[in-house]
């Protein structure tokens, strides 16, 4: 093993450089340019860039042009053409090509932080924003039952565990709250769908989740199965730790590299959540499940097809998010 190590800092350090010298006097242009002209945009660009090229650079203001302040990659940009001795004036488009693949790269840094932040920070229920959120939660997904109180067993209707909701979202704070609410707006018909689905899952001429694997007469059958449902909110809340450890362990860079143009940002991040979310309903009528206890299962499964879909450079999970339009016409 130290013999390998040995051997991988020699070609790292020595004979990989050395390489690129000789490719750059062959072919006229350096790495950059290389991979900028050569590789179409998005994550199989700006993944080459901010893992390979530009970290493992040996010079130290080029390491760290990944992890500038987004107001100065412009700078920064200028300062990678003036030490790799390339002419703007005859490159143009190399500018362009690396200033969005470092808004990628330092958006996505800067994203991640975000949403650790919201993580971090624990529903209050003596702040006004937070109460008010949490009540926008409730009109969204059940418009035609007022709720009665703020202490009430309706939470349940919902899928929360109990009276009050603020315990539930203790793992994830805010950010179970925001893509809860975010999904329940943004996409009210199908958030309304599926909590109607997880409650009492019944056949629907216009929403039919496996058309060609559940007749009618099966499904009818199905819908005096308990296991096929599950508490809504909960889930939801799984779904965002879900999608959580999907961003910070780098998984989803392949997914916002290819849909975000430039910078990721949160609304990026959650219509992810709504896409997860709706994937994993249908996932769970798939899996069958013989009984709610399943549900670790049922989630470890989903969550290793989402990492091997994760995989291909190419993958977009939801590249126009039309969320509702593509559960429609399932």
């Amino acid at each position: 093993r130290m013999f390998v190590q040995v051997c991988l800092y020699f070609y790292c350090k020595c004979l990989w450089r050395c390489l690129k010298f000789v490719v750059r006097k062959l072919t006229g242009r350096c790495e950059l340019q290389r991979i900028c002209y050569n590789t179409k945009p998005g994550a199989a660009r700006t993944m080459k860039i901010g893992n390979w090229s530009l970290p493992l650079c040996f010079l130290p203001r080029l390491q760290t042009s990944v992890s500038v302040h987004p107001d100065a990659i412009e700078k920064t940009i200028d300062d990678i053409m003036e030490l790799k001795r390339i002419n703007p004036d005859i490159n143009p488009q190399l500018g362009v090509s690396l200033q969005a693949c470092l808004l990628q790269i330092v958006g996505y840094r800067n994203l991640v932080a975000e949403v650790e932040k919201l993580r971090r920070e624990p529903y209050d229920s003596e702040n006004p924003q937070h109460e008010e959120m949490l009540l926008k939660l409730w009109k969204c997904l059940k418009p035609n039952s007022p709720l009665k109180a703020r202490i009430s067993k309706q939470w349940c209707e919902i899928g929360f565990q109990g009276d009050d909701p603020k315990t539930d979202f203790r793992g994830m704070g805010l950010l179970g709250l925001y893509n809860l609410v975010y999904f329940a707006e943004w996409d009210t018909g199908i958030a309304q769908q599926v909590l109607s689905d997880s409650l009492q899952p019944k056949y629907s001429d216009s929403f039919s989740p496996l058309p060609s694997q559940f007749s009618k007469a099966e499904w009818e059958k199905k819908k005096f199965d308990k296991a096929i449902g599950y508490s809504f909110a909960i889930v939801g809340i799984n779904i965002t730790d879900l999608a959580y450890n999907l961003l910070v362990s780098g998984a989803l860079k392949t997914h916002f590299y290819n849909v975000a143009p430039e910078a990721p940002t949160l609304t990026h991040f959650q219509q992810t959540f709504c896409y997860l979310m709706h994937e994993f309903h249908k996932f769970w009528i798939e899996e069958d499940p013989l009984d709610i206890m399943e549900f670790n299962r049922v989630r470890e499964k989903f969550h290793k097809r989402i990492l091997k879909q994760l995989q291909n450079p190419d993958m977009a999970l939801c590249p126009h998010f039309a969320a509702s339009e593509s559960l429609i016409n399932m």
